[in-house]
């Protein structure tokens, strides 16, 4: 590996790893859209524990359960693409590498060089595959608290439980965006397959683009509007 890739390799972890924490820190500065829709899930379980009839709400999470399978199925395949060109023999791994020496117009890169690069867009699909897997487990649990929601006027403190299906929700939830995360990383893995240069540029866009779309997109705008007439409503 030269110094371009190592540094450009190395600013693909600090990003992805770096950028839950980066989040994190936004969030206490202002509104992002995950933080505000931590509050819209809360009150959406808060009206979950009201209802007489929870038909809507099952529906929802079912909807939500066949998304996340849905992703964790492509990523199964992509992972199975990838990984037969990686155990494929040297002839599938020197078409790969000749394909990314013609678009990147380097040097073709070696083989075992080439299998790392391979390695980095399977690890991120791995990670996004077990976010999904373990998304999918807790809004079966989450379905479940909404099921054996009691009806009618019990001695039950309503609000608590609310609280209790959302602090499960949520989590199911940021599980699900961390998986959905992987796929603009592995994107910005697959760059590197051109070159190290194509590898930092697609780590930047990837970047780039995940923070627009938490602070400045129109989604996060109008989510931020929303959660805010939430909390003014409690």
């Amino acid at each position: 590996m030269t110094p371009w890739d190592w540094g450009a390799l190395a600013l693909f972890f600090v990003c992805w790893l770096g950028y839950g924490l980066l989040l994190r820190l936004l969030a206490g500065k202002g509104h992002v859209l995950n933080d505000d829709m931590l509050s819209v899930r809360q009150a959406w379980m808060n009206q979950m524990a009201v209802r007489e009839l929870r038909l809507v709400d099952s529906q929802l999470m079912g909807h939500s359960i066949n998304s996340a399978s849905f992703f964790a199925s492509a990523n199964l395949l992509l992972i199975a693409a990838v990984a037969g060109v990686l155990f494929g023999g040297e002839t599938a791994l020197r078409g790969v590498a000749a394909v990314g020496s013609d678009i990147g117009g380097a040097e073709a890169a070696s083989l075992e060089l080439l299998e790392g690069k391979l390695g980095l867009i399977t690890l991120c699909l791995a990670r996004g595959l077990l976010d999904f897997i373990w998304s999918i487990r807790q809004m079966n649990y989450t379905l479940a608290l909404i099921g054996a929601t009691p009806e009618g006027e019990t001695a039950m403190d309503r609000t608590a439980y609310a609280k209790a299906a959302g602090s499960l929700l949520n989590p199911a939830m940021v599980a699900f965006n961390s998986g959905v995360r992987a796929y603009y990383f592995a994107l910005a893995a697959t760059a590197w397959l051109f070159g190290p240069l194509w590898l930092a540029l697609g780590v930047a866009a990837a970047f780039s683009l995940l923070l627009w779309r938490q602070k400045g997109s129109p989604a996060a705008r109008a989510i931020r509007k929303a959660s805010l007439m939430l909390e003014e409503d409690r």
